[in-house]
């Protein structure tokens, strides 16, 4: 047992297992399955996405009878089902992400991340999922913007899906964490790439944001999925870096322009509002926000320590990322550029 957490360590054998991982061919699911492949080494995943394209060049590097890939969408519940028969665990990672295109498209937004969310919780129920672990993201915290809106939408549905699981055995939670190094839409590969032309364009020198790599994503997810009860949203402990601090590690001496925030944006972001504060613990390896549901009963989290009253984790107050370990993301992508 850890003595920090007071939960095994151990790392549980999945080779009976069959995986699902919806947006399977997006940066997470690629890093999930060569992880999980390797470490877990689980009888079966299945990647679940809508571009045919982005699942041959997935196919490319991995495959296997241990690989399936298969062509749907979210919005299409019947596929859902079809693809679900037999999987033990889904790993719900599809979403429109980026915030200016929500904000354009809101209701293309809607109906992929809130109207998805409910068809993979149905057709989990129908097929008999045994664990479904969504991805959410920090600005479903009090969001500014239509993707947070969204995303919290997604976490209030996947929790209370637990009811409706009732005596089945389908449980549901959810992860919520922040900006992931290197993914698609990152800033990091933008300023990689601006660079090269000697100038680097931010949105506004006080800006903050957490970060964790696709590695310490992966890591989470499975920790995660090993612990959850159903109902749990599982939130990391980051470390968090101030945008103009980012922008000089990855190109020192280059021109910095501001250019102004985008329609959504927030100056800082958050991973645990202070009215959450109230159903939360430490845990350890994790922050858990319990449900405000009197359905919730789990013994497993009673006897972790709750977070004091009031309790509020955001990007400009929490520990930041030293420079070195900037130059350290940054030399990393570099060499993967």
């Amino acid at each position: 047992m850890n003595r920090e957490s007071g939960i095994d360590m151990g790392r549980p054998d999945w080779s009976d297992k069959t995986i699902l991982v919806t947006g399977g061919t997006g940066s997470f699911g690629r890093k999930f399955t060569d992880i999980v492949r390797r470490t877990r080494r689980p009888r079966k995943i299945i990647v679940f996405s809508r571009d045919e394209l982005k699942q041959h060049e997935m196919r490319q590097t991995f495959d296997g009878p241990d690989m399936r890939y298969f062509i749907g969408d979210v919005r299409d519940q019947d596929r859902l089902r079809r693809a679900m028969r037999g999987v033990d665990v889904v790993v719900h990672a599809a979403a429109l992400k980026q915030v200016p295109a929500c904000e354009y498209n809101p209701i293309e937004a809607v109906l992929t991340n809130v109207m998805g969310g409910r068809n993979v919780i149905e057709a989990a129920i129908d097929a008999g999922v045994r664990d479904v672990l969504a991805l959410s993201t920090d600005k479903a915290v009090s969001p500014s913007n239509l993707y947070g809106a969204t995303k919290l939408v997604a976490e209030k549905l996947f929790v209370q899906a637990n009811a409706y699981a009732g005596a089945t055995p389908t449980r549901f939670s959810c992860v919520r964490y922040g900006n992931v190094v290197g993914s698609r839409g990152s800033v990091i590969p933008l300023f990689l790439e601006q660079r090269k032309a000697g100038k680097i364009t931010i949105t506004d020198p006080r800006m903050t944001r957490f970060w964790l790599t696709l590695d310490e994503g992966v890591a989470f997810v499975t920790r995660c999925i090993d612990e959850m009860e159903g109902g749990e949203v599982f939130v990391p402990k980051l470390k968090a870096t101030n945008i103009l601090d980012l922008a000089t590690a990855i190109a020192p001496g280059c021109k910095v322009e501001t250019v102004g925030i985008r329609p959504g944006e927030k100056l800082h972001e958050a991973l645990l509002s202070p009215e959450e504060s109230a159903r939360t613990i430490d845990a350890g390896f994790s922050f858990v926000i319990q449900p405000a549901h009197p359905w919730w009963d789990s013994a497993k989290w009673r006897a972790f320590p709750k977070v004091a009253p009031g309790f509020r984790y955001e990007s400009d107050s929490c520990e930041p990322l030293g420079m070195a370990a900037l130059a350290e993301m940054a030399g990393l992508h570099t060499k993967a550029a």
